[in-house]
């Protein structure tokens, strides 16, 4: 089979839309990206990205997206609406809407602009740990299909077991630290990076040592890198890194670094989770 005859990529399959008009555009859930509750967040944020990519109107790379999970999506088809509300000289305001027979489910904004060169400055520090290799792949349960797009190797809190034998205790710190990349491997850009800023398990399940109702009402993903630096990534692992700031209320808040391997600092993510312990 050559590359021109080959199928696409599962991911790239399930972000997969299309223009009907100026600013709607139709898609269709994935079952591959399935997760407990509809779709894998990260592949429906990924979705509305590239909507905003493939626009004419687009201008420039994204620098940040936020996605509000306002409701669950069904499994099937579902339309987004992707507007420009104003455009700078270096930077562009997006709207965008997913809906399914009439009823809003997702909203987002998305911010595109244009790089500049100028005086830079890293302040987070990468963590210092072993390679990939000296990893041990883990896996999601079954039932969250969207887990085996993604090849994960845990270096820090790892997901919990669904079911132990014995009753397990909490960890003292919601901290992840793991490498991943797609499964099968795929070059990096900007919307596998927005999917795999969402890879992180609610931290309520690390803390608790067990899985309890929880799911993202909102997430904001900022882009440090350019396209040059991500296509500069090709299929390598990148490195991730998680932690939670309070709980409370049945709310929490998570952050999350993704890193190059070659130890640039491509993404920063942010969401609000809800959870029921």
């Amino acid at each position: 089979m050559t590359g021109i005859d080959a199928p696409p990529h599962p991911f790239d399959t399930a972000i997969a839309t299309e223009y009907i008009d100026t600013h709607r555009l139709t898609g269709r859930t994935c079952p591959d990206y399935a997760n407990m509750v509809g779709p894998f967040g990260g592949v429906t944020a990924a979705a509305l990205l590239r909507a905003v990519e493939e626009h004419p109107e687009r201008l420039g790379d994204p620098l940040s997206l936020t996605v509000n999970y306002a409701g669950p999506i069904a499994d099937g088809p579902f339309e987004i609406t992707a507007r420009p509300v104003r455009t700078n000289r270096t930077n562009q305001h997006w709207q965008l809407e997913l809906a399914q027979d009439g009823a809003i489910t997702t909203t987002a904004t998305a911010v595109f602009g244009i790089r500049r060169d100028t005086w830079a400055d890293l302040e987070l520090t990468r963590p210092a740990v072993p390679g990939p290799e000296q990893a041990v792949p883990q896996e999601f349960p079954e039932f969250i299909a969207w887990g085996r797009n993604y090849d994960l190797r845990f270096v820090t809190g790892a997901v919990p077991e669904v079911a132990p034998a014995e009753p397990q205790p909490g960890n003292p710190d919601s901290v992840s630290t793991l490498w991943l990349r797609d499964q099968p491997a795929r070059p990096l850009d900007f919307a596998s990076l927005t999917a795999m800023s969402d890879a992180f398990y609610p931290r309520v399940f690390l803390r608790r040592g067990q899985y309890v109702p929880a799911g993202t009402i909102s997430l904001t993903v900022y882009y440090h890198a350019t396209a040059a630096e991500l296509a500069a990534q090709g299929t390598e692992y990148l490195l991730g890194s998680a932690r939670a700031n309070r709980f409370t209320h049945g709310h929490f808040d998570q952050n999350a670094q993704l890193w190059g391997h070659d130890g640039s600092l491509l993404a920063t993510s942010h969401q609000l989770v809800y959870f029921k312990s």
